[in-house]
């Protein structure tokens, strides 16, 4: 899912003929929201699965990374990212966000944890 939003969807809804930004910006929220929240259900499936059955540390220790990301993307940089689009959104101009560079660095930084927990749970 990360992969296919943030790294596919996300950019290219931009170039698609008679996408304004005022729409891009509106379906990214969409689909942000969706996307996190989504997430969010899968980190608290992978928790309770934890406790049950305890995987090795460094399974532990990538999935906790993962699901650290997602609390710092979702507190911490989506309400800047909303309150720079709602500027947009109502006609403001300015520099772009840096927010969105720290958003998909840490994106990059879960799908890294979220390969390693899964090929250390595959090699357990």
């Amino acid at each position: 899912m990360v992969l296919a939003i943030s790294f596919l969807e996300a950019p290219l809804k931009f170039r698609a003929p008679g996408v304004t930004l005022q729409i891009g910006l509106g379906i990214g929220r969409l689909v942000f929201r969706a996307l996190n929240a989504g997430e969010a259900v899968l980190a608290a499936v992978v928790v309770v699965s934890f406790v049950v059955h305890r995987p090795p540390a460094n399974v532990v220790v990538a999935a906790a990374v993962a699901v650290v990301v997602l609390l710092v993307q979702v507190v911490g940089v989506r309400p800047r990212l909303s309150r720079r689009s709602d500027a947009v959104l109502a006609g403001a101009d300015g520099p772009r966000s840096h927010a969105h560079y720290v958003y998909v660095g840490l994106e990059l930084v879960k799908v890294i944890a979220l390969v390693v927990a899964g090929v250390s749970l595959l090699a357990a």
